[in-house]
């Protein structure tokens, strides 16, 4: 798609543009309508630079520090201090965003925090890929709870 200067959009083509983008997000109901739509809308690109901004939101409202946030996320200040802006002066997108976030995810999971995957081959990580090869152990675990 061509770039176009927003300078030279009115107003008026301003608030059509936008009007027709958050009322597509608006009425689509689940998260594989979420995920489906926006796999189509954006690059494998914006979609990561998008959940990146998403990540540093997060790490700033638990309150991680700049230096922690680059050198885990790999991210520049000007990067962190863009999101941190927003987060400060911004509509409280991103608050609410997260709120949902961890929300959905107690839903999908339950209290367990599966989220943050096991460290890879770790016990935890092959029982997981492996389950028939650990079948004893997995149902003994599930007898525990």
């Amino acid at each position: 798609m061509s770039k176009k200067n927003l300078r030279k959009i009115s107003a008026d083509d301003k608030m059509k543009c936008l009007d027709i983008l958050w009322t597509c997000i608006a009425s689509l109901k689940t998260r594989e309508e979420v995920k489906n739509f926006f796999k189509d809308l954006l690059t494998p690109s914006e979609s990561i630079m998008l959940g990146r901004r998403l990540q540093i939101a997060k790490m700033l409202l638990e309150g991680k520090s700049y230096d922690f946030i680059g050198e885990s996320m790999g991210a520049g200040r000007a990067t962190i201090a863009g999101v941190h802006q927003w987060l400060n002066s911004g509509f409280g997108g991103y608050e609410k965003a997260l709120q949902n976030f961890e929300t959905q995810l107690k839903k999908r999971f339950g209290k367990k925090d599966h989220y943050h995957k096991e460290t890879p081959m770790s016990f935890a990580w092959l029982k997981r890929k492996y389950p028939l090869h650990f079948l004893l152990f997995n149902l003994l675990d599930k007898e525990k709870i």
